[in-house]
């Protein structure tokens, strides 16, 4: 009878100390960080980031001096950075003219003449 309660005991705390170590390691791995919407600017350049697919993340370079933006995917299965396309800005919405059709300095909101 007393060695069928120890044994009883050896096994259930053993099967305590796997599930225990079974949850430490479940929550001691860390989980991904995704940059998806993340913004930040400096001087003339806005960088954005988002997400393509489950393992791409873009990050968009916005160039307000030079009126350029640049797209780059960062595959993080092969850890390989590459350019997606490149875009100039002002061929795309109505340009930065001024009444008098001449072109502004291209120093975007901080009017830096």
């Amino acid at each position: 009878m007393n060695s069928t309660k120890n044994l009883a005991i050896g096994v259930l705390s053993t099967t305590a100390v796997i599930l225990l170590v079974g949850l430490i390691l479940l929550h001691s791995k860390p989980e991904p960080a995704y940059g998806g919407g993340m913004t930040a600017q400096g001087g003339d350049y806005l960088l954005v980031t988002g997400q393509i697919q489950r393992n791409e993340q873009a990050l968009y370079v916005i160039d307000a001096g030079a009126h350029r933006m640049i797209a780059y995917r960062f595959d993080l299965a092969r850890k390989q950075i590459k350019i997606i396309s490149g875009l100039d800005l002002n061929k795309i919405g109505g340009g930065d003219d001024d009444s008098s059709g001449k072109r502004r300095s291209g120093r975007g909101r901080r009017g830096g003449r």
